[in-house]
């Protein structure tokens, strides 16, 4: 089984993917940093050389193998969704928990994040609060159909939203964190 966190990037899919993990006592892996790993690039350089089209193929074919897993919390690149046959095998594969925010909070916590410039690309040509805006409108219908959970992700810290995801969790996946 696995627990996939979607969520568009700065919600905290990567913060809460390693304590959740740790109190199942499973594996964790961040989808964008093992992606990034296995090319020997950033994702930015991938679109940059590339373009998109290639990311989300690498993308794909890499979240294929880590959704076949057993016992693994899996942050998800924010982009995830957007294929068909990803979104049926993370619905397949466990509990999909979207990890939901405002476009306030999420331009707040890109703005201070000292890596989001150097590793993630714009998406649009627009960047920033418009690109914000216009990819939630595009994305939230997609990450609604994924999730079996859904956490606000505006106010809660990371130790609120993994008691919250233990707390909503079958008892069989809980096993002895409850």
């Amino acid at each position: 089984m696995v627990i996939t966190l979607i969520g568009y990037r700065g919600t905290g899919k990567s913060t809460l993917a390693a304590p959740l993990a740790g109190r199942l006592g499973w594996g964790w892996l961040d989808a964008d940093v093992e992606l990034e790993r296995r090319a020997g690039r950033s994702i930015q350089d991938i679109f940059a050389t590339d373009g998109e089209p290639e990311f989300r193929r690498l993308e794909r074919e890499l979240l294929s193998e880590l959704l076949k897993r057993d016992q693994l919390v899996l942050a998800a690149g924010g982009g995830a969704v957007l294929n068909e046959a990803t979104r049926a095998d993370m619905k397949s594969a466990g509990p999909v928990i979207w990890l939901q925010a405002s476009a306030d909070t999420i331009e707040r916590r890109l703005a201070t994040d000292p890596t989001t410039g150097q590793r993630r690309p714009n998406l649009t040509s627009s960047g920033g609060r418009a690109e914000i805006e216009r990819l939630l409108t595009m994305r939230e219908p997609l990450y609604r159909e994924c999730a079996t959970i859904t956490l606000d992700a505006d106010i809660a810290s990371a130790d609120q939203l993994v008691e919250d995801v233990l707390q909503r969790l079958p008892a069989t996946v809980r096993g002895g964190t409850s």
